[in-house]
């Protein structure tokens, strides 16, 4: 028995490699598994549900069905880039949607799961829009919008966020420790499982003497990677 957990896939139809890799680990690699959880970003962007209807984003949740289909359970958080999937979407993959954070006992252990980037405190700007962006009133407005408008202004917004990227220094768009170990001490000194940050690792961090392991998650911009865990702990695989 176990379970598989990836982040940061961010597909999109033009990384069709990569969508070959996301298509072939759900038939192999999750297949085998007892339940596969997302932790986020499963798309490069998300408009809103109703664009279920374009061929691409159709073929994700029929993949992502067949899987729930063969009994193994699928679990959905959302991301920065997702924020707008919802139920019609969870549905059509067969799969729950969890709040971020969420924990779990996960073959004996007690493990946190979150997509990351609240973690990342010390990006101000970016944690402001956070806040705009998962405001229920910004999104009723942003989805009454016809889809052309709404994907034209999500990919104005991508393109001004790597903009922004460009002149902020590394650091600041990693976690910040302190707000990792307050969160650890938080939730009762549990594993952590995260993604978001695109910097793949497994980091083990000593809070109020007990030591708390933590494993980032890898993006897919390149090649797919996911983390396994059952009862003798976790490993990281690549695709």
């Amino acid at each position: 028995m176990h379970s598989i957990f990836v982040s940061d896939l961010h597909l999109t139809p033009e990384r069709p490699h990569v969508n070959q890799l996301f298509f072939d680990f759900v038939r192999d690699a999750a297949s085998r598994a007892q339940a596969l959880y997302i932790l986020g970003d499963l798309f490069e962007y998300w408009v809103g549900d109703d664009d279920l209807a374009d061929a691409f984003n159709a073929s994700i949740a029929g993949a992502l069905g067949e899987l729930s289909a063969k009994s193994v359970a699928v679990y959905l958080m959302h991301g920065n880039r997702d924020v707008l999937l919802g139920r019609t979407f969870a549905v059509r993959c067969g799969a729950k949607l969890i709040t971020d954070p969420t924990v779990l006992e996960l073959y004996g252990a007690r493990t946190l799961l979150m997509h990351g980037d609240t973690l990342c405190t010390d990006d101000v700007e970016y944690q402001k829009f956070r806040t705009y962006a998962r405001d229920p009133k910004n999104q009723q407005a942003f989805l009454a919008q016809p889809l052309t408008a709404r994907r034209a202004q999500i990919l104005g917004m991508r393109a001004e966020s790597e903009k922004s990227k460009q002149g902020k220094p590394p650091e600041i768009m990693d976690v910040t420790i302190s707000a990792v170990e307050q969160t650890l001490r938080e939730f009762g000194y549990p594993r952590l499982i995260h993604g978001h940050t695109h910097r793949p690792a497994r980091h083990v961090h000593v809070v109020d003497g007990r030591e708390c392991e933590r494993w980032v998650l890898p993006d897919w911009y390149e090649h797919g990677g996911y983390l396994r865990c059952d009862s003798k702990g976790c490993k990281a695989e690549l695709l």
